[in-house]
């Protein structure tokens, strides 16, 4: 999402209302595995870091319409099915983004079956590609995806829902 569409967006929207006061945004995160067990990543074009698909939930949108719209608009991959693995709440997940705050309170997926062909550009993306676990500290992924890898790893073992 430019800069400019980000005005238009929900979070835009309110920021011009509230000012500079900290924000909740409600957001997606999807992780999703090919046949070989590497994981999708994009590289985002405002600050060039590799990343998981995710973004913020709009206006009349649910959860899962969110993932599913994500995850098209960064990788033109159809989500099909999904389980959800955690929840992040906790006021440590806070970041900068257009130079305001914002409190995280993400819901992040595990994509259980996918359909299309990956697109590697995007309006958003620089880059998409599937990375092996033990090719992560070759890129500039951020502690927090990486913290969700390893949570996903935890998740598969219990099979329960991890809040955070």
């Amino acid at each position: 999402m430019t800069y400019q569409d980000w005005g238009n967006s929900y979070l835009g929207k309110l920021r011009r209302l509230v000012g500079d006061m900290k924000l909740i945004n409600v957001a997606v995160r999807a992780i999703i595995l090919d046949e070989e067990g590497r994981i999708l990543f994009i590289q985002r074009k405002d600050n060039k870091r590799w990343v998981l698909p995710s973004g913020s939930l709009e206006i009349d949108e649910s959860i899962t319409d969110a993932l599913k719209r994500e995850v098209l608009e960064e990788t033109g991959l159809i989500v099909k099915s999904y389980e959800l693995i955690s929840v992040y709440s906790h006021p440590k997940y806070s970041y900068i983004s257009h130079g305001y705050e914002y409190q995280m309170v993400t819901f992040v997926f595990k994509i259980t079956d996918w359909d299309g062909t990956l697109i590697k550009e995007t309006d958003e993306t620089l880059n998409a590609r599937f990375l092996p676990l033990e090719d992560l500290k070759e890129f500039d992924i951020p502690p927090l995806y990486l913290e969700t890898i390893n949570d996903l790893r935890d998740y598969e073992l219990t099979g329960k829902v991890i809040i955070k």
